[in-house]
């Protein structure tokens, strides 16, 4: 997976391209704890994701646990997969998907 991240401000916008999996969500969880200090608008990119597992699920809760306190977090550009597999674990309801 590769992630690259922008910062402008107050918003941080991160896109992944590949799976964001057991491997690759460790990389994603220290991308947002180095960046995240000062955010209060946190983008997720998943135009280019081709995949994700329950792990990457996990680092997602967690950053969305961490923007509850500081601001809002969107997801965009998810594919029918990603898609599916947030409609299947009940995410759809947890994360705001655009």
């Amino acid at each position: 997976m590769e992630i690259s991240s922008i910062k402008e401000d107050n918003k941080l916008t991160i896109a992944l391209t590949g799976k964001l999996d057991t491997v690759t969500a460790p990389d994603l969880d220290k991308e947002i704890d180095e960046n995240i200090d000062g955010v209060t608008e946190l983008v997720i990119d998943f135009s280019q994701l081709e995949y994700i597992s329950s792990a990457g699920l996990r680092a997602l809760l967690k950053a969305k646990k961490i923007m509850l306190n500081q601001g809002s977090m969107v997801v965009t550009g998810c594919n029918e997969t990603v898609l599916e597999i947030f409609e299947v674990t009940g995410f759809k309801n947890v994360l705001d998907i655009q």
